[in-house]
This record gives structure tokens, sequence and C-alpha cells, in this order.
């Protein structure tokens, strides 16, 4: 039995630079929506940070299962967008070619 075989393959987890996070906000805006209004209005509701822990994870839930997603579908366009945005210091004017692409690759659906 080679080292390979019946290995357990780790699941893919996105690095969460600033950059794709910025390259995939529209994304987080319309899948995360209702939870991060939410935690929104458990912050509003309730100065303690304690009270609003589970909300806070749901939004972290949500965004890191959007990347996940993302990579799926669309890995080359998002990484180009990504790298892109890194480049120019997150400025969306400079990358609108490789923004166009990347949301052409994976459009907004519910």
């Amino acid at each position: 039995m080679s080292s390979e075989e019946g290995a357990a393959v780790a699941p893919y987890i996105p690095v969460t630079t600033s950059s794709v996070l910025m390259s995939a906000n529209k994304h987080f805006a319309h899948f995360c929506r209702a939870q991060n209004k939410a935690f929104l209005d458990c912050k509003r509701a309730d100065p303690n940070p304690e009270k609003c822990l589970h909300k806070g994870l749901d939004v972290t839930s949500c965004t890191l299962s959007v990347l996940k997603e993302l990579h799926e579908k669309c890995p080359k366009e998002m990484d180009a967008y990504a790298k892109c945005m890194d480049y120019y210091g997150n400025e969306f004017k400079l990358c609108r070619k490789q923004q166009q692409e990347f949301e052409n690759a994976c459009p907004l659906k519910a």
C-alpha cells in the first residue's frame, strides 16, 4: 500500500488576504447578506462583544464557503483578479479587465 492510498486530503482553506477579500466583496454582499445583517443587528442591540460571537462565526463560515465555491468554479480568474488587486494596492480602477473576466466566469446568481 503506497503512502498516498488512504491518506486524508486536507480540505481547501482559502488564503484571505485583503486583495482576495476585496476581489470577492460583491459575492460576500450577495451571498452573506443575511449573516452580515444578523451580526450587525446583534452588535447594535448589545455592546457586549461576547453576545455576538455566534453571529460573527456565521459571517466567517459564509465568507469561507463563498471563497471555496469561487475557488472551485473560477480559480484562474479569481487568482488573476486578486493578484492584480494585490499588486495595485486594492485599486479597483486599475484591475477592471481582471474584474470583468472574474465576473464573467463567476457571475452573481442565487
